[in-house]
Parts: C-alpha cells; sequence; structure tokens
C-alpha cells in the first residue's frame, strides 16, 4: 500500500528563510502577521515517520491556529506529536498504550522535534521512537538528555499537556464533563491560576488531614487522661492495703529467716551426742576382735585334716570307678553271647517255616493246572470270527479317512476365522481410534459450551421428530485434512457459528430451537443452510495464478464437511474464496494487496483484512495475528472411517458363513465318531472271543514252569540243626569264661569300697569336730558383727547429721544473705532475732497466725504499686504530650488560617473572573451560564470545586453541566466556552482543543467560532491550536490568525519540492489573464 504523503499549505515566506531559533532572543521570534510568540509557546513542529507522515514540517502562529483537514489525512497526528514530542504520556491522547504504535506503519523508527520560545534561546525538543523495543531516545538543543530532563523543562514553561482545560485531544473531548467538580478545580488552578495556588490548595489539603489528626489524638488522649485518673484514684486504697499485707510479710520473712538459724543449733547438739556413743562402741568393738583369734587358729588346723581325708576318699572312688567300668563292659559281652545263640535259634526256626509254605504252594499249583486243564478242554474252536474282524477294520479305516478330511477342513477354517478375527480386530481398533478423536472433539464441546453438549445428546435420541437431517455442531461436522491448518479455519469461522446446529430447513429449526431454548432453557445457537447450496462455488481465480504470491491453497480445500455445512460456510464466510499463504507472502504484503485485490489474506501467523477508504479511494488494510487453535485439532479422515465401516461389515459376513460352515461339519463329524465306537466295541469282542483259548494254554504252561522250579529248590534241615547246635557250643564256652572274670572284678570292687567307708568315717568325725569350733567362732562373730551394725549406723548417723549441720548452716546463711565465709550471725540481724521466738513450735505458730493476717489481703500483689506507679507516670508523660499535641494544633491551626487567606481570596477572584467571561460568553449566544465555587464546609478542603451550570432554553433552569443532563453539542459548547473563559487567564503557553465543534448545530459552531476568534487573536495571549475536520461558509477571519490546511491524496507532491511562493506567483498570473 503506497504511502499517502502529507503538506500543510501554511507555509510561508517568512517560516522559509527562519532559521534556528536556538540562538535568538524570544523578542525576535514573531510570526509572519507580526506577532510575538509567548514563553513557551510552538515555534515549529517537526515529524518524519509518524503515524500518517513521511515527513513533514509546521509553523505555527503565534496566536490562533485553525488546522483543518478531512477524517483520516493526519490532523490528529499533529495532536498526538505536541503531545509526545513534549514527554505526554500515551493514556493523555487515549489512542494506544504503547509509544511504538505511533511509528508509521511500515517503518522502524520514526521521529517528532518540537521548537519553543524561550527568552534565552529556544528550546528544542527531539524524540526518536523506536518500534523494536518500544523505547525512546532524547535530545534538547542537539544534546543527549532523558525524559525526566524533559519533563523538567516543560513543567518550568507551565506546559502540561495532561491537564484538560489547557490540552484536549479528540479521545478526550467526553471526558472534560466528565470531569468532577474537584477535577476541574484542580485543573484550572494549574492551568489559570498563579504558580502557588495550586500548591496553596495542596497544602491545605495536606494541612487539614493533619488538623483532624491533631484533633482526634487531642480528644483520645484526653479521655485516656481522665479515664487514667479515675482509675489512679480507685487503686490508691488497693495499694495502702498492698502496704499493710507487705508488713505481716516482712515479720514471716524474719521468722523464716531465723527459723533455719534453730534447727541448725538442734542438729549440731543431736551430733555431739552421736559422736560419743560411737567411740564408746569402739572401744568394745576392739576387745572382741582380740578374743576371737585363738578360735580362729584352731578352725584352720581342723580344716586342713578335713580336706586330707577327703582326698583319700576322692582316690579310693576312683578306683571303685574304674573297676566298675570293667565290670559293666564284661556284662555287655555276656549280653551280646545271649543274642548270638537267639540269633542261631531264630535262623533255624526261620529254615522250618520256609520248607512248610514251600510245600503249601506246590499243592496249590497243582491244583490250579487242574483247574485251567478243565477251563481249556471245555473252550470251543473260533477260526470263524477272522472274516468279520477283517470287514468291520475295513469299515473303520473308512470312518478314520472321513474323520481325517473333516479334520483338515476344520483346521482350514479355523485358521481363516482366526486370521478373519484378526483382521476384524485391527479394523475396529483404527474405529476406536477414529471415535476416540470424536470423542476427544465432543469432550472439548463439553468442557467449554455444556448447553450445547447437552443438546447434541438430546438430538440423538430424538432424530425422529424432524422431516429433514440437523446436522450437529460444526465444530463437530468439520474435518480437517491437516490439523495444523486448524488454526486459519477458527480464526475465520465465529466462534457462536462454529457451536450452531446446522438445519436443511426452517421448519426443523424452529422446532429444534423451542425445545433445547424455551423448554430445557440452554444456550445454543442453530443456523439454516441455504436452499440452493452453494458448496460447489468456484473462486474469481484459480489457485495456480496465486501461486507465486506464496499462496498454496483456498480454505475450502483444507475441510471436509458434510454438503449442507459446507454449503453455509461458502454462503456466510466465502471459504471457497479465502486464500491461505505463507511466509512468502507476508515478506510481500503490500504487492498482494495492491496487484490480488482480495479481501481476506491469510499468512502462515497472520490475517489480513483489505478495504477501500471512503476519502481517497485508497485501499486500506488491517492484519491480527492468530490466535491457536483449540476446537478442530483433531484431525478424523472421513473416507477412511467409511471404508473401515464397510471392511468390517465384510469381514462380519465372512465370519458368519465360516461359523456356520464349521457347525455343519461338527455334526457330520460326531455321526463319524459315533460310528466309530461302535465298530470298534464290535471288533474288540471279536478278538477277545478269539484269543481265550490262547491264553488259557499260555497260563497252563507257566504254572507248570513255576511248580517244576519249587519242587527243585529243597532244604535239608537236619544238616542245618546239627550246625547250630555247634555254633551255640561254641558260644557258651565264650560266656563261661567272662563270667570267671566279672566275678574276680565285683570282689575286688567290694574291697576298694570298704576302704572307702572307713576314709569317709574318719572325715565325718573331723567335719564335726569343725563344726563344734565353727559354732563357737559364729556365736562371738555373731556378737562382733551386731557391734559393728551398731558402729556403722552411728558413723552413719554422725555423716548425715553433719551434713544436716551444713545443710542448715548454708540454708541458714542463704536466707539470710550471708557470706558463706561469714560464721557469726550479723549484729542487726541478732538484734531482730531478740525480738521473736527461740524455739521452733513458737516460730512455727507465729508464722502461722502473721501467714493467716497476710492471707487476709487477698486479690493484692505488687503489681498493684506498680500499676498505680506507672500510671502516675502515664498520666504526667500523657499531660506533656497532650500540651505539646495542643501547642502543634494551634500552629496547625494558625498556618491554615494564613495559607487559607492567600489562596480562598485569589481562587474567588479567580472564579469570578471565569464566571464573567463565562456567562458573557453565554449571553452573547442568548443563553446563560455561571461559574461558581460551591462551599458548604470552608474547612474541608478536599471537597472544595468548580461548579459549571448552564441553560441553553429559556424555559428551563441552570443545570449542573454533567455527562447524563446535557446533549453531545451542549456539552461541546460548554466545554469550548469554558475554555475560551481561561484563554485570557491563562498561564499556560498553548492550548489545544480537537474536534470540540463535532456534536454543534451550525448556529452554535457559528457563534463560538467568532468567540475563538477574538479571545485568541488578542495580543499577548497564548497560542491556541483549533483542530477541526470542516468549517461552516462565510466565517470570521482576521490576520493574526493562521490557517493549516492538511491535504490527503495520491498525487501529493514530496516535502523538498512544495514551494508555496511559487503557488502563489502562478494563481497571480491567473488572476491577470482572466
Amino acid at each position: 500500500m503506497a504511502a499517502p504523503k502529507r503538506k500543510v499549505s501554511s507555509q510561508r515566506d517568512a517560516a522559509s528563510k527562519r532559521v534556528s531559533s536556538g540562538s535568538r532572543p524570544v523578542e525576535q521570534e514573531v510570526d509572519r502577521t507580526g506577532c510575538h510568540f509567548v514563553e513557551g509557546a510552538i515555534v515549529r513542529i517537526k515529524m518524519e515517520n509518524f503515524l500518517t507522515y513521511d515527513s513533514c514540517e509546521i509553523f505555527p502562529g503565534a496566536n490562533l491556529n485553525m488546522i483543518v483537514g478531512a477524517n483520516g489525512t493526519g490532523k490528529s497526528s499533529i495532536v498526538c506529536a505536541i503531545c509526545l514530542g513534549l514527554a505526554g504520556k500515551t493514556s493523555f491522547i487515549g489512542r494506544g498504550d504503547k509509544v511504538g504504535l505511533y511509528v508509521k506503519r511500515g517503518s522502524n523508527r520514526g521521529s517528532i522535534e518540537l521548537e519553543l520560545c524561550r527568552r534565552s534561546k529556544n528550546l528544542i525538543i527531539s524524540r526518536e521512537i523506536s518500534v523494536a523495543n518500544n523505547q525512546s531516545t532524547w535530545q534538547i538543543n542537539g544534546e543527549h538528555a532523558t525524559q525526566k530532563m524533559v519533563e523538567e523543562h516543560t513543567a518550568a514553561l507551565n506546559i502540561q499537556v495532561g491537564n484538560l482545560c489547557q490540552f484536549l485531544p479528540q479521545e478526550k473531548v467526553g471526558e472534560f464533563a466528565k470531569m468532577s467538580k474537584i477535577e476541574l478545580l484542580e485543573a484550572t488552578e494549574k492551568s489559570v491560576g498563579p504558580p502557588e495556588m495550586y500548591k496553596f490548595h495542596s497544602d491545605l489539603k495536606n494541612y487539614r488531614e493533619k488538623e483532624k489528626e491533631l484533633e482526634n489524638t487531642c480528644k483520645e488522649k484526653s479521655v485516656a487522661l481522665e479515664k487514667m485518673k479515675q482509675r489512679n484514684e480507685r487503686s490508691e486504697q488497693d495499694v495502702q492495703r498492698y502496704y499493710e499485707r507487705q508488713r505481716h510479710l516482712d515479720k514471716i520473712k524474719m521468722l523464716e529467716r531465723k527459723r533455719p538459724w534453730v534447727e541448725y543449733e538442734a542438729a549440731r547438739q543431736e551430733h555431739e551426742e552421736v559422736k560419743h556413743l560411737r567411740e564408746q562402741l569402739k572401744q568394745e568393738l576392739k576387745a572382741l576382735k582380740e578374743s576371737v583369734a585363738p578360735v580362729t587358729r584352731r578352725i584352720q588346723v581342723v580344716e586342713r585334716q578335713c580336706r586330707e581325708q577327703e582326698a583319700k576318699v576322692k582316690e579310693k572312688g576312683s578306683e571303685i570307678k574304674k573297676i566298675s567300668q570293667e565290670c559293666k563292659q564284661k556284662q555287655d559281652l555276656l549280653e551280646r553271647k545271649d543274642k548270638e545263640v537267639e540269633e542261631v535259634q531264630q535262623n533255624l526256626r526261620m529254615k522250618n517255616d520256609e520248607e512248610i509254605d514251600r510245600q503249601k504252594r506246590i499243592s496249590n499249583t497243582k491244583k490250579m493246572i487242574d483247574d485251567l486243564q478243565n477251563e481249556l478242554n471245555a473252550t470251543g474252536n473260533y477260526d470263524h470270527v477272522q472274516p468279520e474282524i477283517d470287514q468291520i477294520s475295513t469299515a473303520l479305516r473308512k470312518v478314520q479317512e472321513e474323520k481325517g478330511a473333516i479334520d483338515t477342513e476344520k483346521a482350514e477354517l479355523r485358521r481363516e476365522k482366526e486370521n478373519l478375527e484378526k483382521e476384524k480386530k485391527k479394523v475396529m481398533a483404527n474405529i476406536k481410534r477414529l471415535e476416540d478423536m470424536m470423542n476427544f472433539k465432543e469432550a472439548k464441546l463439553r468442557d467449554r459450551f455444556k448447553d450445547t453438549y447437552n443438546a447434541v445428546l438430546w438430538l440423538r435420541e430424538n432424530r425422529d421428530k424432524f422431516r429433514g437431517h440437523i446436522y450437529e455442531p460444526i465444530m463437530l461436522e468439520l474435518n480437517m485434512k491437516d490439523s495444523r491448518n486448524a488454526k486459519y479455519v477458527e480464526n475465520h469461522i465465529s466462534l457462536n457459528d462454529l457451536r450452531a446446529f446446522v438445519c436443511v430447513n426452517m421448519e426443523d429449526m424452529d422446532i429444534f430451537l423451542r425445545e433445547v431454548r424455551d423448554t430445557q432453557r440452554l444456550k445454543v445457537n442453530a443456523v439454516c443452510a441455504p436452499s440452493i447450496s452453494a458448496a460447489g462455488k468456484r473462486p474469481t481465480r484459480p489457485i495456480q495464478e496465486l501461486q507465486n504470491y506464496g499462496f498454496v491453497s483456498y480454505l475450502r480445500e483444507l475441510i471436509d464437511a458434510p454438503e449442507p455445512v459446507m454449503s453455509f460456510l461458502c454462503e456466510q464466510y466465502r471459504v471457497y474464496d479465502v486464500p491461505i499463504g505463507t511466509a512468502k507472502t507476508k515478506s510481500m504484503i503490500e504487492k498482494v494487496i495492491k496487484e490480488t485485490q482480495l479481501r481476506q489474506i491469510y499468512t502462515g501467523d497472520e490475517r489480513y483484512s483489505v478495504k477501500k477508504s471512503a476519502y481517497s479511494n485508497k485501499t486500506v488494510s488491517s492484519n491480527t495475528a492468530l490466535r491457536n487453535a483449540q476446537f478442530l485439532l483433531v484431525q478424523v479422515d472421513v473416507e477412511e472411517r467409511r471404508r473401515l465401516d464397510d471392511q468390517a461389515k465384510g469381514i462380519t459376513a465372512k465370519l458368519n458363513a465360516v461359523e456356520s460352515r464349521i457347525a455343519e461339519i461338527s455334526e457330520t463329524y460326531r455321526h463319524l465318531e459315533r460310528k466309530d465306537n461302535e465298530l470298534r466295541t464290535k471288533k474288540k469282542e471279536l478278538l477277545e472271543m478269539k484269543s481265550k483259548r490262547r491264553q488259557l494254554e499260555q497260563k497252563i504252561s507257566t504254572k507248570n514252569d513255576s511248580l517244576k522250579q519249587m519242587e527243585m529248590d529243597t532244604n535239608n534241615l537236619q544238616e542245618e540243626e546239627q550246625k547250630a547246635n555247634a555254633k551255640m557250643k561254641a558260644i557258651n564256652t565264650q560266656k563261661g569264661k567272662l563270667v570267671s572274670e566279672l566275678t574276680q572284678l565285683i570282689k575286688t570292687c567290694m574291697t576298694l569300697n570298704m576302704e572307702k567307708v572307713f576314709f569317709v568315717l574318719d572325715n565325718t568325725l573331723l567335719i564335726y569336730q569343725k563344726n563344734q569350733v565353727e559354732t563357737e567362732f559364729k556365736e562371738s562373730n555373731a556378737e562382733q558383727k551386731i557391734k559393728e551394725q551398731q558402729y556403722r549406723s552411728l558413723d552413719d548417723k554422725k555423716h548425715r547429721l553433719l551434713n544436716t549441720c551444713k545443710e542448715r548452716m548454708k540454708a541458714a546463711r542463704e536466707i539470710c544473705d550471708l557470706d558463706p565465709n561469714q560464721k557469726d550471725i550479723p549484729p542487726e540481724l541478732m538484734t531482730a532475732f531478740q525480738s521473736l521466738p527461740n524455739s521452733l513450735d513458737e516460730i512455727d505458730a507465729c508464722l502461722n497466725e502473721e501467714k493467716s493476717r497476710a492471707s487476709c489481703f487477698t486479690g493484692l500483689n505488687f503489681s498493684v504499686v506498680d500499676e498505680y506507679k506507672r500510671r502516675k507516670q502515664e498520666i504526667e508523660n500523657l499531660t506533656e504530650e497532650l500540651n505539646r499535641k495542643k501547642s502543634e494544633l494551634d500552629n496547625y491551626k494558625h498556618n491554615i488560617s494564613q495559607v487559607k487567606e492567600r489562596w480562598l481570596n485569589p481562587l474567588k477572584l479567580l472564579v469570578e473572573q471565569i464566571n464573567e467571561k463565562f456567562s458573557e460568553y453565554f449571553r452573547s449566544m442568548q443563553c446563560a451560564g455561571e461559574v461558581d465555587l460551591p462551599i458548604d464546609n470552608e474547612e474541608e478542603y478536599d471537597k472544595y470545586g468548580i461548579r459549571i451550570r448552564v441553560k441553553f432554553r429559556s424555559s428551563t433552569q441552570l443545570h449542573e453541566l454533567t455527562q447524563h443532563h446535557q446533549s453531545g453539542g451542549e456539552r461541546s459548547v460548554s466545554t469550548m466556552l469554558y475554555l475560551m473563559a481561561l484563554q485570557e487567564l491563562n498561564r499556560c503557553p498553548f492550548r489545544v482543543v480537537d474536534e470540540i465543534n463535532q456534536g454543534m448545530d451550525p448556529t452554535n459552531e457559528r457563534r463560538v467560532f467568532e468567540m475563538v476568534v477574538r479571545a485568541a487573536c488578542k495580543e499577548n495571549t497564548s497560542q491556541y491550536f483549533f483542530i477541526t475536520p470542516k468549517l461552516l461558509q462565510n466565517l470570521t477571519y482576521v490576520d493574526n490568525m493562521t490557517v493549516l490546511c492538511v491535504y490527503n491524496g495520491p498525487h501529493m507532491l514530496p516535502p523538498g519540492k512544495w514551494n508555496l511562493n511559487a503557488f502563489l506567483r502562478r494563481r497571480r498570473r491567473v488572476q491577470i489573464h482572466n
């Protein structure tokens, strides 16, 4: 899109000759009419790549500047340049919130330069804006600066671009009427009041807040002081009772101090008595120990003799034990010889039993052979059954062959069934995968649009109520061929339509909406597909013609949908004619817009909408970033789903046929099984008949062989008996020898036992003697132990009493706060103790009496006295603080009185002057207006405000100007006249008003214009910028005003070729020729 060029028609000879004003005093800074600029007025404005301007430099006049141009040509861009160039915030303008948005589209940087009139030298402020990081760089008179420095310079020149009374941009015109009375007062003070007026007002508000705080503080402290005094008066009696109780406690304390000394003296006397008794017992123990010594020596001699006898007894015992072991061995050998005799006898008995058993078995075998021979003789000949057996065998082979064929076919059918089931399982898994994708889409719908999801469930159960088909929400019916393209569809189709049901006729849609909206109270959308299908519409040009611009497809080719749904989308959203581009498209977007004439374009991540300007017929485009897709990310292949359904039906039919055939051959197989069993049973019976005779002959032969073997296995019992007798004789000879040896050992053992008995008797006599001596020793020893026990007891008691004395001495010193090394009681304590009882019983009785008296003073402790003293000190401190706060309050009241007099009187005078001008302007329009300073409470300085009341009809009363009571035109007139009333009083160097005449009728607009011209074109008044898109005919113009016409069009000259003098000369030549 070609960038339009802007020019301002008021470039004039004087301006073209102007050099940099940075080195020229203000007296020489005049406009083409010879009027002087006031300090802070704008001498020059230069913009590059700013909003609608490529490059433009403006030289406004010193008085009224009319900026005229059609809407969209760039008038408000000049206002934005003034605000941003003087360090104003974007919020003051009311447009974009980021400064980078004010740079001309397609440019990376933009700049603003303003030249302000100043006494010493003009101030040139430059601001360069970067789009990339949304930052700005500043310069003041060509030197690097910060935004803070710029704000300080503008404040020094009393420039307030944030004050609606000075700077009123187009987007803020309506906010002037919304200003409260308080806000209007503050804006007026800043704009036209003396420099100190707003400061005085702020100080008064702060002083008043502090005064309120001090008044509340004084009041609170006075109440608190009175309460503390009353509480101290009530506490004074408790303090006296506390001191009375304390006297009793002091006596109790002194009694408790004396009591340990009395206890110590009693313990000391007892210790001396015990010590004397212990010494007496010690002498007795010594004499007793000397008498016991001879008995001890006699015991030792007897014990030695006992040990010698015990050694001899032990020696004889060892010998007896050894002989006893040898006897035991001989006895064991005799027992083993007895067992050998028993074993020989047992073997002989077993041989006899075996012979008897052999004879019985021979008899039984002969009997069995006779029985089998008789049975064989009775059995006939079965040779005739063989042909019948052969016939049955042939039939069995035939049945087996038929069963084998059936098994082969059945196995093949089962393999085929398994293959079909595997194939069906695979197909069903694919179908389930597609269904899961649909369920995912339905879950998205349920989570985001619960009512729509409930309507889908109801529709699926009630489709029989409708004549035609109702399609589910478009987001469910749509299927993306590639889920990566879902973002284009979701950004192109509104969310309301994505969740809308699609009906094929209006009657069904009415029934459906009545049910879900009226009956079920669901928030549901529905649309009706066009009666004539639009699904087949062709694009305005084939996609091949657009491929050079990076386009790859139209939006319709990215989706699959039922024909009515596609028809609706083609009709409503022209999806058949919206191309999808790539990064290549974005890189050449201006060429694409200019050459293709497309209305909507999608690139990789943006959407472009293209329109034509109603003023200049130029192409205007806007672009927005694409939102990420949410609902169409799931890609379902409809053709694949249809193919899978058909495949599943075919597999099911084949499975049914296979299962039917398997059932048929299974029945045939069961019939052959029954026939096979019958033939086998019959063959078995015939074989058994044929083999019976052969079996009997074989059994007889086996039994004869067994009989012969048993007859050969005979035993010689006589010979066995002779062998057994010889063995038993040899064993008995060995037993006689062992008995002789055992007898000799027993005799030896008896001799040793007799010797041992004699030794034991001697030892017993010695033990008896030892016991007698020990008894005598124990009696003496018992008496000694008793004495020792008594001695230890007295010694322990002595030590305990000594420790008790030390503890009581220590306790007595501690309770009296004495030095541990100090032995005597101090004289003062002795004096105090003399008036107290001397026995423990008397001291305890006196303690109980004093404690009883002290307990009568209940609920008292030192905290009562402490609180009384503390509160008394607080009363003194609070009294002192209250006096200080009252003094501080008096100082604040004095300051408020002084500041109020310096603020309120000039403010009233200022409001009267504004009211005089305001009323005069309204009277000139045959209307009425008034500006006053309503005061309910003169002390509430934060409630002061300026009230504007107006009346546009004679039949009505004056009404306060608000955003609700007056019309838009009336508010515009009132705002304009108030600003004009401030014009002659204004301290600000310039004022900007943007398109305030938009809502005025022609009569009021003409009157207001004349007032503006008169007020703004007076000498020594501030500079005025009046921006308007239109002007009435035959208005009043004066020489002091400057008209700046902003043009916009494709044939504007470049900035360097614009020459106003050449245009004027050409115009004069045309007038001369005419």
